[in-house]
């Protein structure tokens, strides 16, 4: 498989019939792990990050998720593929930043993922639509366990999978769910919701990871303790949590129907208003336009099946993939004219809102 031949398939996240949640776009568990013997990314040189990446390539090709995947060096993707792959959340802003002896391998369906030589030898991550936290971590697993019988691994027997960083030490997982929580953002409750959170040893960011932006009111929620703690405790109470969170925001969205219901319906109705006839969009206003129209689809004021479209829109309407479809390297102002443009064509054939349609289901 080739890298132009990847990004132009459908994935679980691109693919507009894949989506059918309201409140967890995405599910991602991810493993950090490392080989026995050899010097942490940081501190090996570049002929041992090279022979890592070597070793590391022809372990993941004699596996059964990577089968006809593709496996590419660094060096080999062009920095716009790079920001494709960091906007569909296939390698990190990190990787993307490498210049030589890093790698990634991607399966045919962008559901497994595996970065080389990152900030550990091996970040595996799966990838799953909607709220799937027990199949993304039962995946891996065997994913992991395929891995391990080919590598070794470097392991202690009281500290667990050894880690670059101490904070990934233990089981080195980190599970998250990619939230919409436009009801607990329009009624300022975010910062009490990340403090919670926060105590209960769970971290909130934005859209795509540390450092980032929460824009379209969509959080990245993940645990923050990897040791003393099996797999399995730690996705259970992960799940608590989450669905503590889908419970605060559903009566978020009550409330605001209850209390402040026609301003609601005001900011829902002038977003459609803008998608349906702006001409100039940065990424920021479009993402939280599109999220107040996929707002509206839960509500009902939408038909069900466009909820697809907007999360697929979210990925689309990003610099990387937009100047992808134009085949073009472009300006700021230029994305912002062809942005518009591509949300004005597919808001074409979104019905009006239905406000008398909201709560009857």
């Amino acid at each position: 498989m080739t890298l132009a031949s990847l990004i132009d398939t459908p994935s679980e996240l691109t693919d507009s019939a894949s989506s059918k949640t309201a409140i967890v776009l995405m599910t991602r568990i991810r493993l950090a792990r490392n080989l026995a013997g050899h010097a942490f990314p940081g501190w090996a040189d570049k002929t041992e990050r090279a022979s890592i990446v070597e070793t590391c390539r022809q372990a993941l090709a004699g596996t059964t998720q990577m089968k006809r995947g593709l496996s590419v060096g660094i060096e080999e993707i062009g920095e716009l593929e790079r920001q494709i792959l960091v906007e569909r959340h296939l390698i990190s802003r990190e990787l993307s930043g490498a210049k030589d002896s890093a790698g990634v391998v991607i399966s045919r369906d962008q559901a497994f993922s595996v970065m080389i030589n990152e900030e550990d030898h091996l970040r595996i991550q799966v990838l799953r639509a909607g709220f799937q936290l027990k199949k993304a971590w039962s995946a891996i697993n065997d994913f992991d366990n395929a891995l391990e019988s080919t590598l070794d691994y470097a392991f202690s027997p009281t500290l667990g999978y050894l880690t670059a960083c101490p904070t990934n030490l233990g089981t080195g997982l980190r599970g998250s769910a990619m939230m919409h929580l436009p009801g607990l953002v329009l009624s300022n409750q975010m910062e009490k919701i990340v403090r919670a959170v926060n105590q209960l040893g769970m971290v909130v960011r934005g859209l795509f990871g540390e450092g980032s932006d929460a824009s379209g009111s969509i959080f990245q929620i993940s645990n923050q303790t990897t040791l003393g703690e099996s797999e399995e405790d730690i996705i259970k109470r992960l799940q608590a949590v989450l669905q503590s969170i889908i419970d605060h925001e559903v009566n978020a969205r009550e409330k605001l129907l209850e209390t402040d219901g026609s301003k609601l319906f005001d900011k829902i109705g002038r977003a459609f208003g803008i998608l349906q006839n702006s001409h100039l969009l940065t990424s920021s206003e479009a993402m939280n336009l599109l999220s107040l129209v996929r707002l509206g689809v839960d509500l009902g004021m939408f038909a069900e099946d466009r909820r697809a479209v907007v999360d697929r829109l979210f990925i689309e309407a990003q610099p990387g993939h937009l100047q992808h479809a134009q085949k073009g390297s472009f300006e700021p102002e230029q994305r912002d004219r062809l942005r518009a443009s591509r949300l004005r064509h597919e808001f074409s054939t979104f019905n009006r809102p239905d406000f008398d349609n909201v709560g009857k289901n």
